[in-house]
């Protein structure tokens, strides 16, 4: 769908917008400085509003395109483009190229809600807040630009640029030891992304442009590294991002030490863009290689898949036990991608959509409840259920989805993942299966230790919800996963378009060559 005016464009940079309000805004840290110059009853605290504002504008634009998103054609649509640097002053192109698909339009959306959530939940920040929300929102421009990219450069550009506000939000509004998770954080994305530069440099100047779109199979076969070691590269930069094991390590430090809003956007859109770049990336453009690497994926996903799980049940910090099972979960992505058919990688990237949501609101929960109780520590906590039933309530309803009842969006991933990769990756399937028992064993058993058991006096003062955006917050990630678990062929049906064409190119692969991976049919 082409609507004849650049509303892609608009859609990832109307954050900076909000960037520039804020930053025009007189110089105030706190919260407190800016109540003090108000007079009582007419209160602002600008930022936040700004930011809530500009959030929302996004989440508007984003919902209209899905819901004008041409879902008889397949391909890209909303594509805003132009030629940045020409061939003619450096010997290769590079186009401002950006557009959405059926695979980035539910991720596109993801991206804008959660950053309405993460700017909600952030409401009582109240240390330099017109830093905090300036950083919020060019975390959004920057994951914005990475799901619509149609150019190699401008996506490893916004790969990068997401560094700068997470290491920021993580070291400066983050507890604990923030500074070492920050630069943990960052130090193993600069790892990936230097492999990843090496091989977008080796596929564009092989094919002379950068372009997602005219990158041909065939002109990798020129290129001054060999395909595998390519495909390799861009894999460990996806691999950190995702992540999967032994690459997961700064993951549960970056969760732990981060703010609430950081850890709802980490673990709900950051994680995604390793899943998306693996499909969109390595099986589009090297769909021979990916081919051949089924089994390898399979393994490496369902080690994470059963280590992140019994990992996850050693824990003692709610938050360390939300982030080490998303280690796990994540590795149903790549179990589900190894299946090479439409069912299983239709299955994981709707785990990315699901487990944002999900897992979202579990930091969420966890977030509001540590606001009252100010300890994570699962031994310290016990009934707490007695005294703010409505957080209870929350937080339940999201342990539920993430272990897959029935009914919610987390089961719908879950069996799609299963039913498309068991014919081809029956071994990994039947042990993944223990991953499921295991995400039940230790969301159950964090429930029943926190909220649930005995009342204790000493929590009898704790408020329970009490706030609009508490209200706002919740109730919207629960009508998402509702919706989803019951009616998922919304993001579903997009879903199977944005793969078809990957899975196309695979079997074009395999019928040519007569080379079928152990997962390939």
């Amino acid at each position: 769908m082409d609507p004849g005016f650049p509303v892609l464009s608009l859609l990832i940079f109307l954050p900076l917008v909000g960037v520039l309000l804020i930053a025009l805004l007189p110089g105030r840290h706190t919260r407190t400085e800016w109540l003090v110059q108000n007079a009582p009853g007419n209160q602002v605290d600008y930022p936040k509003w700004i930011a809530l504002g500009i959030a929302l504008a996004t989440l508007i634009i984003s919902l209209v395109m899905f819901v004008l998103f041409d879902r008889s054609v397949s391909g890209f649509q909303f594509v805003d483009e132009f030629d940045w640097i020409s061939a003619e002053a450096v010997g290769f192109n590079v186009t401002y190229a950006f557009g959405v698909d059926g695979l980035s339009m539910p991720l596109v959306f993801l991206t804008s809600f959660l950053t309405v959530v993460g700017v909600l939940v952030s409401w009582r920040i109240d240390l330099r807040t017109k830093e905090y929300f300036a950083w919020l929102l060019v975390l959004e421009t920057s994951v914005l630009g990475v799901f619509t990219s149609l150019d190699l450069i401008f996506f490893f550009l916004f790969w990068e640029l997401e560094l700068v506000p997470m290491f920021l939000l993580i070291s400066i509004w983050g507890s604990g030891n923030r500074n070492y998770s920050a630069l943990k954080f960052v130090l193993y994305t600069v790892f990936g992304s230097a492999f990843m530069l090496a091989g977008f440099l080796a596929m564009g100047v092989a094919a002379d442009t950068f372009d997602i779109r005219e990158i041909r199979q065939d002109a990798l076969a020129a290129a001054f590294l060999p395909a595998p070691v390519i495909f390799a590269f861009i894999l460990i930069a996806f691999s950190i991002k995702l992540p999967v094991v032994p690459l997961h390590t700064w993951l549960p430090d970056a969760h732990t030490d981060a703010p609430t809003a950081v850890s709802v956007i980490l673990a709900g859109v950051l994680l995604k863009m390793g899943g998306y770049g693996i499909l969109r990336l390595l099986f589009t453009l090297m769909p021979d290689v990916g081919a051949d690497a089924d089994l390898a994926l399979a393994i490496i996903g369902t080690v994470s898949i059963v280590y992140g799980a019994i990992v996850t049940i050693r824990q003692t910090d709610l938050k360390r036990l939300i982030a080490y099972s998303s280690v796990s979960h994540m590795g149903f992505v790549l179990l589900g991608v190894s299946a090479l058919g439409v069912t299983g990688m239709a299955g994981a990237a709707m785990q990315l959509v699901t487990h944002g949501l999900i897992t979202g609101m579990l930091f969420v929960m966890v977030g509001l409840v540590y606001d009252r109780t100010h300890t994570r520590q699962i031994a310290d906590m016990r009934g707490l259920a007695h005294y703010i039933p409505l957080l209870g309530i929350g937080m339940i309803f999201a342990g539920l989805a993430g272990l897959g009842l029935p009914a919610l969006a987390g089961f719908v991933a879950e069996i799609t993942i299963f039913l498309g990769a068991f014919g081809s990756q029956t071994a990994a399937v039947s042990v993944a299966l223990l991953g499921v028992l295991l995400a039940a064993a230790y969301i159950l058993w964090a429930l029943q230790r926190t909220f649930f058991g005995p009342r204790d006096e000493k929590w009898s003062h704790l408020p329970d919800a009490n706030h609009w955006s508490e209200f706002t917050i919740i109730g919207a990630l629960m009508a998402l996963i509702v919706l989803l678990g019951v009616y998922p062929s919304i993001v579903m049906d997009l879903l199977e378009m944005g793969v078809e064409p990957i899975v196309e190119n695979i079997e074009t692969f395999v019928s040519t060559s007569g080379n079928v991976g152990a997962g390939g049919s």
